[in-house]
């Protein structure tokens, strides 16, 4: 079958890396795509959101999945924009619905969600610029640090964790009346800080049946010892060491059931990855997020981990029989750390050339921020690219990450020395 990939960074590589492999695959297609992605498919010139360009492509191309990577299509309906065309509606779309994807474009529909359908999560409660008074008076009510976060989609930066009552103050304002992250911060959802240590699951659902993917942590500030601004995420490792049966038990009975009922009770359409941020208090799962994709950069160590026929799973759920296919998970650890240009997440510059990548043995180079110019690799974005490596624990995986970014270079290129540290 034909298949497009949509999306340009290290998550779509790695699908396509995954895809690649599959003996039900005739041509693959990635847009925009980068430099990696190029290397085993065709990218496509082609906007995410660009609905009326994506069609005409994927009917000229007579392409029978679209495996959509970032979370703005999904938010914006690509899901129903096919279903609702005479034309479209037998491609398989693997994402959900635009009204499923609420439960990432809004903070505030998520929580009401998990509320209804009883997932634990932390007390909460949002605000808008007419309630800013309301809003201080909560902050008042909390125990520090307090956690703000922008209601709509900013790109992995819309959480804020501050000690100081005061500056909390003064940053919902900034978000409220300021317009510190634009429209995505017109509501804000204040929550209880939940001490604990954190883990993202993956579950997989055609809308009927789920499997439940390899678990992940990742690391998300910029500086050693998760300290500094929040970025996109800077590294992750798979499985979570300190997820035991008794815990994945509890995860699955208390979060993930209750969410894929949820969506059958109210007639949420999903058909696609669930991602659910979660935070481990007292061996208790609460969720802090879901995110309605994969995230990145934890599907640079999750995927590498199916050895099973990913395309094949996801072709299952075009006619819902997902419970038949069976999902077989490599046992090794996977890691993956992040190389970043100097200065992201704040100001940073492009089209420095990358060497080493013929250099790197024993690892997956997945790139993210990348694109070819005069024939040479150069960098396009603030994460450029990770390198992911498999290891009888995280340790050993990490080891040769390691060894292989060394090898890596461009002007200003830094990433995190300390992934794993705390585990």
């Amino acid at each position: 079958m034909n298949v497009l990939i949509l999306g340009s960074g290290g998550r779509e590589h790695a699908f396509a890396y995954s895809i690649s492999k599959s003996s039900l695959l005739s041509q693959l297609f990635v847009a925009p795509g980068n430099a990696g992605t190029a290397q085993i498919a065709t990218n496509v010139a082609l906007g995410v959101t660009d609905f009326p360009a994506i069609k005409e492509f994927v009917l000229e191309n007579n392409v029978q999945m679209v495996v959509v990577g970032p979370e703005a299509p999904l938010v914006e309906g690509i899901y129903d924009y096919f279903q609702e065309d005479a034309a479209l509606k037998n491609v398989n779309v693997i994402g959900p619905s635009k009204q499923a994807a609420m439960l990432e474009g809004s903070k505030e529909f998520a929580k009401e969600f998990m509320e209804r359908n009883e997932v634990p999560t932390a007390a909460y409660q949002s605000f808008t610029s007419d309630t800013l008074k309301e809003g201080m008076a909560f902050i008042n009510s909390l125990k520090p640090p307090f956690v703000l976060k922008a209601d709509g989609l900013a790109g992995g930066k819309g959480v804020l964790i501050i000690s100081d009552a005061q500056e909390a103050k003064e940053s919902l304002e900034e978000m409220l009346v300021g317009g510190k992250f634009g429209a995505a911060s017109n509501k804000v959802v204040i929550e209880e800080f939940l001490d604990g240590i954190e883990m993202s699951v993956f579950v997989l659902t055609d809308g009927d049946s789920y499997k439940i993917l390899p678990t992940a942590k990742d690391y998300k500030r910029i500086g050693e010892g998760d300290t500094g601004l929040n970025t996109g995420g800077m590294g992750a490792v798979s499985p979570v060491p300190f997820a035991g049966d008794v815990l994945m038990q509890k995860i699955e009975q208390k979060v993930v059931i209750p969410t894929i009922e949820g969506f059958k009770k109210e007639n949420l359409v999903y058909k696609g990855f669930v991602f659910i941020g979660l935070m481990i208090v007292d061996q208790e799962p609460l969720v802090i997020e879901y995110n309605v994709r994969m995230g990145d950069p934890e599907t640079e160590a999750v995927l590498p981990r199916i050895s099973s026929d990913l395309l094949s799973h996801l072709n299952a759920f075009a006619t819902s029989s997902l419970d038949q296919e069976n999902l077989v998970i490599d046992e090794r650890s996977a890691t993956t750390v992040m190389c970043v240009a100097g200065g992201y997440p704040e100001a940073y510059d492009k089209g420095m050339e990358i060497t080493g990548l013929d250099k790197v043995v024993d690892s997956i180079v997945f790139h993210a921020g990348t694109t070819v110019k005069d024939d040479k690799v150069v960098t396009n974005g603030g994460r450029v690219m990770t390198v992911t490596s498999y290891g009888t624990d995280f340790n050993e995986a990490l080891k040769k990450s390691y060894q292989n970014v060394d090898k890596l270079h461009f002007d200003r290129m830094y990433y995190r020395t300390d992934i794993g540290f705390d585990l």
